[in-house]
């Protein structure tokens, strides 16, 4: 799934966002002003998204969802509270629609001859290498 997908189904009324002072960029302003923003999108409630849905990105996201069911995520590389907004909405979008792709199962596959062809000649050089190594009938006493 693609993010505008995401953005034509779930509104921006869904999120919780809180504000924090930011560890990033800003110079002293970072001391003064709250743009650091978090998301959180609670995961078990929205409406939109199906069930199937959300275990799929409970699972997938499982480090980033708390015990309540809340995925939460941050922006604090602006300096400004309004550019980190618009850049968690973002993130969210990119993030979720990530979790909901579905990648295609791997088909087994033989080794070829060649990749064959290439262990072995890995595996005698090793021997060669290993019999060098070896001490080859002298004495010890003498």
């Amino acid at each position: 799934m693609e993010p505008e997908e995401l953005k034509e189904r779930i509104p921006v009324s869904e999120f919780i966002f809180l504000t924090s002072r930011s560890s990033g960029p800003g110079g002293q302003n970072v001391n003064k002003v709250n743009t650091k923003v978090e998301l959180r999108f609670n995961i078990r409630t929205s409406l939109f998204l199906t069930d199937e849905e959300k275990e799929t990105v409970t699972t997938k996201l499982k480090r980033r969802v708390n015990s309540v069911g809340e995925l939460i995520i941050t922006s604090q590389s602006e300096r400004t509270q309004l550019r980190n907004h618009q850049k968690v909405i973002e993130k969210f979008f990119i993030i979720v629609s990530e979790a909901l792709k579905i990648k295609p199962e791997r088909k087994p596959t033989r080794a070829t001859l060649k990749s064959k062809a290439e262990r072995f000649e890995e595996k005698r050089r090793r021997s060669i290498i290993k019999e060098l190594r070896k001490d080859l009938g002298h004495r010890q006493d003498e």
